[in-house]
C-alpha cells in the first residue's frame, strides 16, 4: 500500500511498530534534535512528539530513518518501474509489435503520472493570515546554528518564461512572522528560476509544503534532471497523479492537496539577509552568507496539522537512508543518461558531494576518462569533489575492496587527473574560498599492476608523527601535527621509511580514529581535503599539461582553520536528555 497523505503514512507504520509517540513536553531548542540522533544511530522508530514547547502543533521526525520505513512508504513497483525503462530502452532499440506489446504495462503505468487539478483538500482546512512563522515549531538543531529552521520544506516555484516547474527541498531559516531565509545554490531548480525572475527585478512567487505524500518528499529530494518534473516522480511513487489545488484566488501557484501546511509567498528581487550558519550533513557548519529571502503571505494547513521536520549532522542519520534508497532506484537510468556509465555510487559516509565511484566502459584508450566527464557533468553528481572510476563490474557500495582494487590498477603518472579552479559544492570549504575548488578523478582500468602493502614496514622516526595505521591494502593513516600554513610536515612524512612501499598515505589529526571504521575514513578523509591543495608527493613532473605524481601520495586531511567547526552537542543539552530518556522511552530496549 502507497500513501496519499502523511496520516495514512504514519497510521501504517504504527500499526507496524515503527512509531513511538512521546506525551513528554520536549524543547525545540536543541532537546528535540537530540532525541531523533539517538533514535536514528539504534535504527529507531520514527518519533512523534505531540508536547512540543511553544507551538500547538505536534512534530513528527524520522520519518525515513530505516530501509523498512522506506519500503513501507513506497513498496517494490518503483524499482520495477525503473528496471522495466531500462529494460525496454535496450529491446526497443530494434522495435517490433510484439516487443512493444510486451512493455504495454509501461504504457499504462504511464497515465498514472503527473498532476490531478482539484479546486479544494484538505490543506486549506484552516489559515492563518497574516503569516505566522513563529507559530510554527522552532527548532534549533545544533548550538551555533543560526536560528531555528524548516528542515524538510518542499520549496515550489515556476520558471518565470517557461513556466516549468521545480520542486525541492531547500533548508529555510525563520527570521521572524513573515521572513525567512533561502538557501539554495544556482545550480539548483529554484536558483534558475530566481535568476530569471530577478533579472528582470520580479518577485518569484513560491509556496512551501511541508508534509503531504511520502512521495512528495521524496520527489523534492531527488536529484532529477532540470526538465523532468518532480511530481513525475512522485506519481510514479505514489502509484497514481499527485493531487494539486489550482485556484489562483488562492495562491498563483498550485498548492499541493494533501499537505500538512502550505505557506504562500514570494521571494524579493535583489534582497539578500545573512542565512546560518546551519549545522549540515557533511558534519560541519555550513557558515552565514547572504541568500535571498521568502516573504510569506498565508499558512495554510490541515485540522489537527503534523509538522514534519528532520535532523542532518555527521553521517549517518536519516539522510543517509533516503540517499541510499534514491541511489538504487535511478540506478537502472544511468546507462540510459550517461553514455559509457555501467553504474554510479555516491558515498553518503564522506557527505555525498565529496566522493563518488563509477563503473565505466573502456572499449578503447581512456574512453573511461570521457565517461567519467559526463558524471562530472550531470546534475547533482555534477558536484562530486573525487571521482574513482574501474572498468570492472564489481560491487561499488563496499568501499574498502574498491579502492584496493583501484590502487592495485592506478598508475599516479597517467591516472590521476587534478582540476583546479572551477566550482565547488557550497558546504564544501575545503578549499578556503565559497563555491570554489577543485576536482579530481583516479581511474583504475584493467589487470592488476601493482602488489599493495599489507603490513607496516617501519617505526615513524619523526616525532611529530605520532601513530600509524592501516585502513587498506596500500593504505597508511598517519597522525601528525596541526596543520599550520607553511609547515613542512607534509615533505617529512614523505621522506620517512615507514611510508615508501603505501601507494596511499592519510594525514590526519586522529589516525585511530580514521581508520576504525570505513565510515570513519570516508568522513575524515574526504571532508577534509581538497584535490588540487592537498594532494602531495615528492616527485611532480609536468608533462604535456598533465602534472605526473609519484607513488606515496600524501594526502592532507587535517583540519584547517578556515574550515567550520564540526558539529557537537552540548554537554547540557546531553545531561538534559540522558535526565529525560526513561520518560520518552519507558521500555527497557530503549534504555540508554
Amino acid at each position: 500500500m502507497r500513501h496519499s497523505n502523511l496520516r495514512s503514512f504514519l497510521e501504517c507504520l504504527k500499526r507496524e511498530g515503527e512509531l513511538h509517540v512521546i506525551e513528554a513536553e520536549v524543547d525545540p531548542y536543541l532537546e528535540l534534535a537530540e532525541i531523533q540522533r539517538r533514535v536514528v544511530a539504534r535504527q529507531g522508530p520514527a518519533l512523534l512528539f505531540n508536547r512540543v514547547v511553544g507551538t500547538k502543533f505536534p512534530v513528527v521526525t524520522n520519518l525515513f530513518g530505516t530501509r523498512r520505513r522506506i519500503d513501507l512508504a513506497f513498496g517494490e513497483e518503483p524499482y520495477r518501474f525503473f528496471n522495466r525503462v531500462a529494460e525496454a530502452a535496450e529491446r526497443l532499440m530494434t522495435p517490433s509489435l510484439s516487443r512493444l506489446w510486451e512493455f504495454r504495462d509501461l504504457a499504462k503505468a504511464g497515465l498514472k503520472l503527473g498532476t490531478k487539478t482539484l479546486r479544494r483538500g484538505p490543506v486549506l482546512d484552516h489559515v492563518i493570515a497574516p503569516a505566522r512563522l513563529k507559530a510554527l515549531p522552532q527548532i534549533k538543531s545544533w548550538p551555533m546554528d543560526g536560528g531555528a529552521f524548516l528542515t524538510l520544506p518542499l520549496v515550489y516555484t515556476e520558471h518565470p518564461v517557461s513556466g516549468r516547474s521545480n520542486l525541492g527541498m531547500y533548508r529555510i531559516q525563520i527570521y521572524d512572522d513573515v521572513n525567512a531565509g533561502m538557501h539554495f545554490q544556482i545550480h539548483r531548480g529554484i536558483g534558475f528560476h530566481y535568476h530569471e525572475a530577478e533579472k528582470r527585478k520580479m518577485p518569484l512567487p513560491a509556496n512551501i509544503f511541508l508534509g503531504g505524500p511520502p512521495a512528495l518528499i521524496m520527489s523534492a529530494i531527488a536529484p532529477l534532471p532540470e526538465n523532468i518534473p518532480e511530481a513525475v516522480l512522485a506519481s510514479l511513487l505514489l502509484g497514481d497523479k499527485a493531487a494539486f489545488i489550482r485556484n489562483r484566488h488562492i495562491s498563483v501557484l498550485p498548492l499541493a492537496a494533501e499537505a500538512e501546511f502550505a505557506l504562500v509567498g514570494q521571494i524579493p528581487p535583489e534582497i539578500r539577509r545573512q542565512e546560518g550558519p546551519f549545522g549540515d550533513h557533511y558534519g560541519y557548519y555550513s557558515l552565514a552568507h547572504p541568500y535571498p529571502i521568502f516573504q510569506s503571505e498565508r499558512i495554510f494547513h490541515r485540522k489537527d496539522a503534523i509538522f514534519p521536520a528532520t535532523v542532518v549532522g555527521r553521517p549517518r542519520q536519516e539522510d543517509h537512508y533516503i540517499g541510499e534508497y534514491l541511489q538504487e532506484l535511478f540506478s537502472p537510468i544511468y546507462p540510459l543518461v550517461m553514455n559509457g556509465v555501467r553504474s554510479v555510487w555516491a558515498y553518503d559516509d564522506a557527505g555525498v558531494h565529496t566522493l563518488a565511484a563509477a563503473v565505466v566502459n573502456e572499449r578503447y584508450r581512456r574512453e573511461a576518462f570521457m565517461a567519467g566527464m559526463r558524471i562530472l557533468g550531470e546534475g547533482q553528481l555534477s558536484l562530486t569533489k573525487f571521482l574513482m572510476l574501474t572498468d570492472t563490474p564489481i560491487p561499488l557500495k563496499q568501499f574498502r575492496p574498491l579502492l584496493v582494487h583501484i590502487l592495485e590498477r592506478a598508475d599516479f603518472e597517467s591516472d590521476l587527473f587534478v582540476f583546479s579552479n572551477v566550482s565547488q559544492d557550497t558546504l564544501d570549504y575545503t578549499s578556503g574560498r565559497f563555491n570554489e575548488g577543485s576536482k579530481a578523478i583516479l581511474m583504475g582500468l584493467g589487470e592488476k599492476r601493482f602488489t599493495l602493502q599489507t603490513a607496516k614496514t617501519a617505526e615513524l622516526k619523526n616525532p611529530a608523527f605520532r601513530r600509524q595505521h592501516i585502513f587498506a591494502p596500500g593504505v597508511l593513516v598517519v597522525e601528525g601535527p596541526a596543520w599550520q600554513k607553511n609547515d613542512s610536515n607534509v615533505e617529512l612524512l614523505l621522506a620517512e621509511e615507514a611510508v615508501q612501499q603505501f601507494r596511499i598515505v592519510c594525514l590526519v589529526d586522529d589516525a585511530a580514529d580514521c581508520a576504525s571504521s570505513e565510515e570513519s575514513f570516508l568522513w575524515t578523509v574526504f571532508t577534509r581535503f581538497e584535490p588540487a591543495g592537498d594532494i602531495h608527493s615528492r616527485k611532480m613532473h609536468l608533462e604535456r599539461f598533465h602534472v605526473q605524481l609519484s607513488a606515496p601520495i600524501v594526502i592532507d586531511s587535517r583540519l584547517k582553520p578556515w574550515y567550520p567547526p564540526v558539529v557537537q552537542p552540548l554537554p547540557e543539552t546531553i545531561a538534559k536528555v540522558d535526565a529525560l530518556w526513561s520518560k520518552l522511552f519507558p521500555s527497557s530496549a530503549w534504555q540508554l
